[in-house]
């Protein structure tokens, strides 16, 4: 017979084992998401700072790099694809307008 004085974890009421591993889940991959996107926002952040300046090598280099980092934070499901799609196009036509 089992061990009377060993118990499973007890599970609260109305709840499921597999919501709690779920919500678990959740934790983490909200977690990492706020990374993906912060990390995002600053690569965005600094080719429209680039533009702004006129310089177009730099904005180059770094819109390489931000649509690397927007490619990435799509595959991992962080933003969906079309969004993705949607903030290289709009960058790429920033760094564009720049005069050669």
């Amino acid at each position: 017979m089992a061990e009377a004085g060993k118990k499973k974890r007890a599970v609260p009421k109305g709840r499921h084992k597999s919501q709690i591993k779920r919500e678990r889940q959740d934790i983490k991959r909200r977690a990492r998401n706020l990374q993906i996107k912060s990390l995002l926002k600053t690569a965005i952040k600094k080719v429209r700072g680039a533009v702004s300046e006129k310089n177009r090598q730099k904005a180059v280099d770094l819109l390489k790099k931000a649509s690397r980092t927007i490619q990435k934070a799509a595959s991992k499901g962080a933003i969906h694809k079309r969004n993705a799609s949607r903030k290289i196009s709009r960058l790429a036509a920033m760094v564009n307008s720049i005069g050669a």
